[in-house]
């Protein structure tokens, strides 16, 4: 067989060069057609990775291949027929397959459409002549050949293009290894997620109870304190929670945010915190009974009741109602003379009902007014003294309905159930709110009443609501 060396054909016009002969390719795994680059830019696999298959029914062209791609140290294998190549092809991996076109019994068109369905990602050329062109678009439509190589051929395009269609089936190779590697490690990351994620939700749960055993804690401990500042005066006794109560449900009222709302009830519980600071003798009179220099002390408690909370960065929200909890709507209040908006949200609202409760139960003039009363001077003070809507929604959210008919009766610590609600507020001998009417009895808080009634030595008689008659 006789060598044609055609000339050298540089890299740059090689993405333009088309053979004049050839059907253009599917785009899936069309193979490159027409003159091919110099060896000098690639770079060869490394040795023994790569085995080659040539299949020619004559003997002379197996042996001219296999000293061809000698050059490229790899593993040659060699058929002389199509039948002979598929037998080879079971027994061993092949990395390209090159055939000759005419070959008796079934010609390499049959052989690498064949190849192509049995082994996909074995590379495959074709060698043919210029007479073979109808069988060389065969064998490209149906093989799909990664490449056809003219005969006689030429050494150097030859030992490039095996070498660079067993270098694509390396890198193929390759390219199926990390995705099989990638889908692994994303099904562990996916099970490592989902195994994150519930335990993220298990502990985001034992920090919601934790959060909310806290924030019962901190109410409770506000709940005590404020019963320990009232011990300083009788009359006041469940003031704060009484003020903290319809403050809070004033604001739910107004769509003020939770966290403002439970500034507002602690501020509504120690509102009157100053009043540790004041003697005796102003407490132990009604505040419109005391003299000109007894006022001027008495108006000293919100201040001072803002100091209180200094230190703690948490609550300057509760210290700055508290503060102005006493400032007047048209600005004539105390300590700071603010005047309508300027005025803390919730000191507005502890205005309004700390007064109500002042008027109610004799802290103002010593004698204690009606509810209705109450109310008529409130709505007096719309626009001057309190917020006009402030003063609106307190009066629609107390509005005193019919009162259901409640049956009272008395009832003993020993006789007491889980389930029972207090008809009246429980109140200590020295006056302080123990428990508030209508709260439901639970078996710790029987326990605790028995062992405050044992404790005190007092003989207790709670009134309890029962169930109405038929």
């Amino acid at each position: 067989m006789d060598i044609v060396t055609p000339p050298a054909i540089d890299h740059a016009t090689e993405a333009a060069a088309e053979p004049q002969n050839v059907t253009p390719l599917a785009p899936t795994d069309a193979p490159t057609i027409g003159p091919v680059p110099t060896p000098t830019t690639q770079a060869a696999p490394n040795k023994g990775t790569w085995t080659v298959l040539c299949v020619d029914d004559e003997p002379s062209i197996l042996s001219a291949l296999k000293r061809v791609l000698r050059a490229e140290d790899c593993k040659v294998l060699q058929a002389g027929s199509g039948a002979e190549a598929l037998a080879m092809l079971d027994q061993e991996a092949v990395d390209v397959v090159v055939s000759d076109m005419r070959m008796p019994g079934m010609d390499g068109a049959q052989l690498l459409a064949q190849v192509r369905v049995r082994w996909p990602s074995t590379a495959r050329i074709l060698l043919t002549g210029y007479a073979d062109m109808k069988a060389t678009v065969a064998a490209i439509n149906e093989g799909q050949i990664y490449r056809y190589i003219n005969k006689p051929w030429d050494e150097t395009e030859l030992r490039l293009t095996v070498r660079q269609a067993s270098e694509r089936r390396q890198l193929e190779r390759e390219r199926d290894h990390l995705q099989a590697l990638t889908t692994t490690q994303n099904e562990e990351l996916k099970s490592l997620n989902t195994g994150l994620e519930g335990r993220v939700q298990e502990r985001t749960g034992e920090l919601r109870l934790a959060n909310d055993q806290l924030r019962r804690n901190y109410l409770t401990s506000i709940k005590i304190f404020s019963n320990l500042m009232e011990l300083r005066s009788g009359v006041l006794a469940g003031h704060g929670k009484r003020v903290a109560h319809l403050a809070r449900r004033v604001a739910n009222a107004m769509e003020i945010p939770e966290d403002d709302v439970q500034d507002i009830f602690v501020a509504g519980l120690l509102h009157d915190v100053g009043f540790m600071a004041l003697p005796d003798a102003i407490l132990s009179k009604p505040v419109g009974k005391l003299m000109a220099q007894e006022m001027a002390v008495y108006q000293r408690h919100s201040l001072l009741g803002a100091q209180s909370f200094m230190a703690l960065d948490d609550h300057q929200t509760v210290a700055s109602i508290i503060r102005s909890h006493h400032e007047r709507f048209d600005g004539t209040g105390f300590p700071d003379q603010l005047q309508g908006a300027s005025i803390p949200i919730g000191a507005r609202i502890l205005a309004v009902v700390d007064t109500f409760d002042d008027l109610t139960h004799g802290h103002l003039t010593g004698s204690s007014l009606t509810e209705a009363e109450a109310r008529t001077i409130l709505q007096r003070g719309r626009g001057t003294q309190f917020d006009s809507e402030v003063v609106d929604i307190y009066l629609h959210v107390t509005q005193v309905e019919k009162p259901k008919q409640v049956r009272m009766q008395a009832i003993t610590p020993e006789n007491l159930q889980p389930g029972m609600a207090l008809g009246k507020d429980l109140l200590s001998k020295e006056g302080v709110l123990l428990l508030s009417a209508g709260h439901s009895l639970s078996a710790e808080m029987i326990s605790r009443i028995r062992k405050y009634e044992k404790t005190e030595r007092l003989t207790l008689a709670l009134d309890i609501r029962m169930p109405a008659e038929d």
